[in-house]
């Protein structure tokens, strides 16, 4: 008799022990699927595309795509016209950035990288045609839970070749709206 009460104790023993093992494999495989999900939650698009409205040497919009490289980095390319009374430019800008989740579909980014275009100015003969420049990238974007991107940035670039009168400094700030896809 004693002999099966213990077997039983034991038989309660292992389902006790089993159940809790059960209960923490659960528990783990809840946590990692929440931290998969997180994680995908805080991933940037594939691509995106839109209008990057800027201020740089009179208004200006540029085309702008988004093309993602791996988890956190991405390459932006803007195609841009800007103009006022004394110039017309045309851009086109390549941009490595770096992106950094801040909290519920905010994230800040940085990058480097060059532009090239040309350059017409209306009331000199001066620093005309070619530009070369060097540009950094500052931000924050908001990404929706719809297939929108909405981001406020600041872009500081330097002449290399032409600087077109301005010191060899243009700072532009400027308001992007993307469509992911």
């Amino acid at each position: 008799m004693k002999l099966m009460k213990t077997c039983n104790e034991t038989k309660r023993g292992y389902s006790s022990l089993l159940n809790f093992g059960v209960k923490k494999l659960m528990l783990v495989a809840i946590a990692l699927t929440a931290f998969v999900y997180s994680t995908y939650a805080q991933e940037i698009s594939s691509n995106a595309i839109g209008l990057r409205f800027g201020d740089n040497d009179g208004f200006g919009v540029e085309v702008s795509y988004q093309h993602k490289l791996k988890n956190s980095k991405r390459l932006e390319v803007d195609l841009g016209f800007r103009n006022n009374n004394n110039f017309d430019i045309w851009k086109l800008t390549g941009i490595h950035q770096w992106v950094w989740n801040i909290d519920g579909g905010f994230n800040w980014y940085a990058g480097v990288g060059a532009g090239l275009g040309n350059v017409n100015i209306k009331n000199f003969n001066d620093d005309d045609g070619l530009f070369v420049n060097a540009a950094g990238n500052i931000g924050v974007e908001y990404n929706f839970d719809i297939p929108l991107l909405v981001s406020l940035d600041f872009r500081p670039e330097i002449g290399i070749v032409n600087d077109f009168g301005n010191d060899d400094l243009d700072l532009d700030l400027a308001l992007s709206v993307r469509y992911q896809f």
